[in-house]
């Protein structure tokens, strides 16, 4: 299959750089484009649509730290990838699962990326689970150092 748009999640940690280095791998050999998604889970629903933070960088949709972060990604990609330009970057609070059935619909993406770290608490409470059984895409689950 070739992909055409790739979703990458990405959470708050700097482990999201393997994810981002893979997703453009990936874009540069099917010649696809690349945006990324961040959901917020522990906040609620405070935003109940996401916003673009790569079309509109003005926006400022969680708290400082956290913006400063997803701002560290965008930085990362264009230093690390300077010609390779991410499409979309979502973020928003509430359920990750629930964004991605609607974002996936909306904007045609066709590989959902994301990470999973073997330990403990991942053991406990999979969130990747949560996203194979809710994706309507193929998901490509990296295992993260923990």
């Amino acid at each position: 299959m070739k992909y055409q748009h790739i979703l990458v999640a990405l959470e708050l940690t700097e482990e999201n750089k393997a994810l981002i280095n893979k997703a453009v791998s990936m874009a540069n050999t099917f010649d696809a484009d690349v945006s990324f998604i961040h959901v917020a889970g522990a906040v609620g629903e405070v935003y109940t649509q996401l916003i673009d933070i790569q079309q509109d960088p003005t926006q400022k949709p969680l708290n400082q730290h956290s913006n400063e972060l997803l701002q560290s990604f965008q930085k990362y990609t264009k230093e690390q990838f300077p010609d390779f330009p991410i499409k979309h970057f979502w973020v928003g609070t509430g359920s990750l699962g629930n964004k991605l059935k609607k974002v996936i619909e909306q904007h045609d993406y066709d590989l959902l990326i994301c990470g999973h770290h073997h330990d403990f608490w991942s053991n406990m409470v999979s969130y990747s689970r949560g996203l194979i059984n809710k994706s309507s895409i193929d998901i490509l689950v990296v295992p993260m150092e923990s």
